[in-house]
């Protein structure tokens, strides 16, 4: 079964940047998209980008000119360039493997996100 591992995740101050990666054990079948999701304590789970095998990507309003999802092989890496942080944006960081056909979605373990003031 295809597992998958976020890193990159950290403390960093309020203006600051990450660079999360997500690697799956093996090229994932079926992948319809890459998204990254980020929970932070008490809230619900928020999609904060997503990026298609076609390349198209798209984001919320509230991470839109600061985060930036890529990849350079799309079955098996995703990445999360997030820039001018701030402290809302701390967070549980999730990757997430959307497939088709109805097959199972495949989800990260989570790296931690923190941003201080």
């Amino acid at each position: 079964q295809v597992q998958l591992v976020e890193s990159g995740g950290g403390l960093v101050q309020a203006g600051g940047s990450l660079r999360l990666s997500c690697v799956a054990s093996t090229s994932i079948f079926a992948l319809n998209a890459w998204d990254w999701y980020r929970q932070a304590p008490g809230k619900e789970r928020e999609l904060v980008a997503s990026i298609t095998t076609a390349g198209n990507t798209n984001y919320p309003d509230s991470v839109k000119g600061r985060f930036t999802i890529s990849s350079d092989n799309i079955k098996i890496t995703v990445y999360l360039q997030m820039n001018s942080l701030k402290p809302e944006d701390t967070a549980v960081y999730y990757c997430h493997a959307n497939r088709k056909f109805g097959l199972k979605d495949v989800w990260g373990r989570g790296t931690q996100v923190t941003v201080s003031s």
